[in-house]
């Protein structure tokens, strides 16, 4: 069966000389309400996109593994990781290992757009 494709939208409104990002997916606009185009700048940085080419192509089973791959701090790496699943990018999995949870990220977006409207 061929895997449904998902898509977050992004959308970016310019508001009497300002820009403010919203995400319309249905959801309580307070969630994701962002003042100046840093937001975004923040959520699509190169670390950012290496923290998903890690997750898509390595897989990592925990946050801890994938800062240990990325060779960053695990306390910023999961930061990274709360920002993405903030925006629906990546979804963390419970794993119980022995006395352990773990929490596997997993990438559940396949298109990211972002419209721009001025």
């Amino acid at each position: 069966m061929a895997r449904k494709t998902k898509s977050r939208e992004i959308l970016i409104k310019e508001s009497q000389g300002t820009f403010s990002i919203l995400k319309r997916l249905g959801l309580s606009t307070e969630d994701y309400d962002f003042s100046g185009i840093s937001a975004l700048r923040q959520l699509l940085s190169n670390e950012k996109a290496r923290i998903l080419d890690v997750i898509k192509y390595q897989k990592p089973g925990s946050i801890y593994r994938l800062a240990k791959i990325l060779g960053r701090d695990f306390k910023s790496v999961k930061e990274d990781i709360k920002l993405l699943e903030r925006f629906g990018f990546i979804e963390l999995i419970e794993e119980r290992t022995k006395n352990r949870i773990r929490h596997k990220p997993e990438i559940v977006v396949d298109n990211i757009n972002i419209n721009i409207k001025l």
